[in-house]
């Protein structure tokens, strides 16, 4: 019984990711992913993300142009590992770059405004890890400044650009499962209380659980709502740090659709999205980099399941969202407006339970 008990447990993110690497490492990449024209990339940090969009772009025999950290040594050694050629001693010799058209800033939350208004006022198209700011000011900031600048800013919440979810919401669209009524959604984890300097836990690092955690079941929410929720009640407990631990969300917007998500980093949670509508309910397990999902149709029981895209590509297809969006695709630029309005309830529940990071002090 232990023993399946531990092989059917989630797996960390990490691991998950490694798995789906294996997994994908000797097929072929599919030619339908990368179709707009390709740009030249910089990369500021390297990171676990930043080694994950590598890696998943050495899938596609893609390589990233040059690479910024805040310690040289470890932008050398990203650069070694995975190819890249270029190596910048400061964010601003980045900028100037006149090669590089396309930035992916993958630093922690509370610097990405300072590398957002940089990279846009100097004419780059920016993809910014989540979560993308730390509040709906800076985002607005941050849009405003890519639309003086004419460039594309893209929020590279996994949520928004797995094809799964495409594909869903084209069949909701199609008017195939009737009303959607009520989104479930579920994410915990455990984050010791060891040290609580980590960025789990340290307000200095905009640690949380809202903005590490809580963008995906909000995201996700959000792209199966007909608008944006204007009611919102909520129950928030705080780690001894002050910064948001656990907590229980129930959101309405103006057509009466209710979203219904539950959040931890001290209690192990399946990732589990429930999605309700009125000829079926739509189960999706992982779901931040999902690519299948269970159709449970209300008539008669049945079950279909659904499977597009890969996990492997979820950070590629971030990036082919981006070119597609700077090549003139209207569907991928409007993946901004999701974002803003899940920033703008991230920002109003923080401000209810009393979560304020020091930059907003």
């Amino acid at each position: 019984m232990a023993d399946h008990i531990s092989a059917a447990a989630p797996r960390d993110a990490a691991e998950a990711a490694r798995a789906a690497f294996a997994a994908a490492a000797d097929k072929p990449f599919p030619k339908d992913i990368f179709t707009a024209p390709q740009l030249k990339w910089a990369v500021i940090g390297c990171g676990v993300i930043a080694n994950q969009m590598a890696e998943s772009l050495a899938l596609a025999g893609r390589r990233i142009y040059g690479v910024e950290n805040r310690t040289r040594e470890k932008a050398v050694a990203f650069a070694e590992r995975h190819g890249v050629e270029r190596v910048y001693d400061t964010p601003e010799e980045l900028y100037a770059d006149p090669e590089v058209d396309a930035v992916y800033i993958t630093t922690p939350h509370n610097t990405h405004i300072r590398y957002l208004r940089g990279a846009l006022s100097a004419g780059k198209h920016v993809l910014c890890e989540k979560s993308i700011t730390l509040n709906a000011a800076e985002l607005d900031e941050a849009r405003a400044l890519a639309d003086a600048h004419g460039v594309v800013l893209m929020d590279a919440t996994t949520i928004l650009h797995m094809p799964l979810y495409q594909e869903l919401r084209r069949r909701a669209a199609a008017g195939e499962f009737g009303r959607m009524n009520l989104a479930q959604l579920n994410f915990g984890s455990y984050k010791e209380y060891g040290d609580l300097t980590n960025r789990f836990y340290n307000p200095a690092l905009a640690g949380g659980a809202m903005l590490d955690i809580g963008v995906y079941a909000l995201s996700l929410m959000r792209l199966f709502m007909e608008s944006q929720p204007t009611e919102v009640v909520s129950l928030g407990n705080l780690a001894a740090t002050g910064v948001d631990e656990a907590a229980g969300i129930v959101c309405r917007n103006a057509e009466g659709q209710l979203g219904v998500v539950s959040l931890s980093l001290h209690s192990k949670q399946p990732k589990r999205a429930v999605i309700s509508f009125d000829r079926c309910y739509i189960e999706v397990g992982e779901y931040p980099r999902a690519d299948t999902a269970t159709i449970v149709w209300t008539a008669d029981g049945s079950r279909e399941t659904v499977g597009c895209g890969e996990e492997a590509y979820a950070l590629c297809y971030e990036m082919a969202d981006l070119e597609a969006a700077v090549a003139g695709n209207a569907e991928k630029r409007v993946l901004l407006d999701y974002a803003s309005d899940v920033m703008e309830l991230m920002t109003q529940l923080r401000a209810n339970w009393g979560v304020v990071y020091p930059e907003e002090r």
